[in-house]
Formats: structure tokens, C-alpha cells, sequence
């Protein structure tokens, strides 16, 4: 009895393990020039569960980039771009609401992450919809001197994350200003074509780059992170 109790419960434990959600969610995605997949962070819930409701909902769907800046960032999730007319400055939308700051000094600016674009609040409160990905820049570490002094104000880079911005690039001087709370993990180079288009004295593509952005199922999440060796 004693024994057929303990196969019982090891199948139980078997069992929940393997009926266990995946532990990040991803998002892709695509426009007419390729696709992304992000990994949401964890670190950051309020922001990940916000764009996961909005995911959700279909409401990044047929939104546009609406600014792009090479070297820098691409824009995106505005509401008003999906209507918008041509040569229409955007970047105003939003859903009612803002999303506090969720400031962690792990999470910077680096090449590929998925950030909060907001409006200039004491709070820094991010906007409840728009966001950007970096594409950003390498970094000398005279440059990045120079950036501690003059607009760090002082603030120190840590080794770490200069070793990032030296080899992969980044934005560092958004850090601990906009909340950082994804990263792609593949399909960088459709930020570097989006990036590179032409466009209006607004910095908004010429010609229009709407998105569609949709959550991985659970059984592509695990997949990913079993790859990314976080499962």
C-alpha cells in the first residue's frame, strides 16, 4: 500500500510539472519588414501585464511606427496612427491611463529592448500604450565618460553594462528615465530596416510601417525558454 501511495504521488508531482506554464511570456511582432519576437521581463510586471492586455485586445494591430530614429529607436502603439493621414504628426494617443515606473538597475537600454515611451511627468510614469525598441549605437568609453558628466549628471555606468554598450550598443543616457521591460531575442534587423527608412521632418515614415502584435502560444513560450535556458 505504502509503496503503491508513493508511485501515486510521484505521478502526481510528474504531473503538475509538466502541466506548469511556461515562465516569460513572448510577443511577436511583424510588419512588411520582417519580424521580432520579444520576451517580456518579469521584473517588470505592471508594464508586462499591460501589454499583454492590450495584445490581447488586438489594439497594436494596424498601429504604425510613427517615429524612427537610425541609431536610436524605433516609435510605436499610438492609437491615432491607425487612421492617421499622411504627413499627420502623431505621438499624442493614448489609452487614459499611465503606467507607473518600474525603474531596476539589471534593466538598461540596450540594444533590442522593448521600452515605455511617456510625456515629461515628475513620476515618469509610462504611457499605457506607446513603446519603442532600440536600436542604438556602440559606445567608446571616452563617450561614455563624457556622457556621465554632461547628461548622467554624474550618475556612474556600471562596468557591466559598459561592456554592453561598448560591444553591442545601446542607448544609455534613457536609463533610469524610461522603463525598460522586454527584450527581442530574434529579429533584431527588422528594427535596423525600420530604423533606415525615410522619412518627414517628424521623424515619421514616408511610407506608412503598421505592426501586428500577437502573444505566443504557451507551448512556443516553454519552447523558448528551454532555449534561452530559462525554464
Amino acid at each position: 500500500m505504502k509503496k503503491l501511495l508513493s508511485l501515486t504521488f510521484l505521478f502526481i508531482l510528474a504531473a503538475q510539472a509538466f502541466a506548469k506554464g511556461p515562465k516569460n511570456q513572448y510577443v511577436s511582432i511583424k510588419t512588411a519588414y520582417g519580424q521580432c519576437i520579444i520576451r517580456l521581463y518579469n521584473e517588470t510586471p505592471k508594464h508586462r501585464d499591460n501589454f499583454i492586455k492590450l495584445t490581447k485586445q488586438g489594439f497594436y494591430n494596424g498601429t504604425l511606427f510613427h517615429r524612427v530614429i537610425q541609431n536610436f529607436m524605433i516609435q510605436g502603439g499610438d492609437p491615432d496612427s491607425k487612421k492617421a493621414k499622411p504627413g499627420q504628426e502623431l505621438g499624442n494617443g493614448d489609452v487614459g491611463y499611465t503606467v507607473p515606473a518600474e525603474f531596476k538597475d539589471s534593466l538598461f537600454h540596450k540594444r533590442g529592448v522593448l521600452a515605455a515611451a511617456r510625456d515629461d511627468n515628475p513620476a515618469k510614469a509610462s504611457s499605457g500604450c506607446q513603446f519603442y525598441i532600440t536600436e542604438g549605437k556602440r559606445f567608446t568609453d571616452g563617450k561614455l565618460d563624457t556622457l556621465e558628466q554632461t547628461r548622467l549628471k554624474g550618475r556612474k555606468i556600471p562596468s557591466w553594462q559598459r561592456d554592453w554598450y561598448k560591444s553591442v550598443g545601446g542607448v544609455p543616457h534613457l536609463d533610469q528615465n524610461y522603463t525598460v521591460y522586454g527584450e527581442v531575442i530574434s529579429g533584431i534587423d527588422m528594427v535596423d530596416r525600420i530604423a533606415a527608412v525615410k522619412k518627414d521632418a517628424h521623424d515619421r515614415p514616408l511610407e506608412d510601417v503598421p505592426m501586428t502584435v500577437e502573444l505566443l502560444n504557451k507551448k512556443s513560450c516553454k519552447a523558448l525558454d528551454k532555449i534561452l535556458g530559462l525554464d
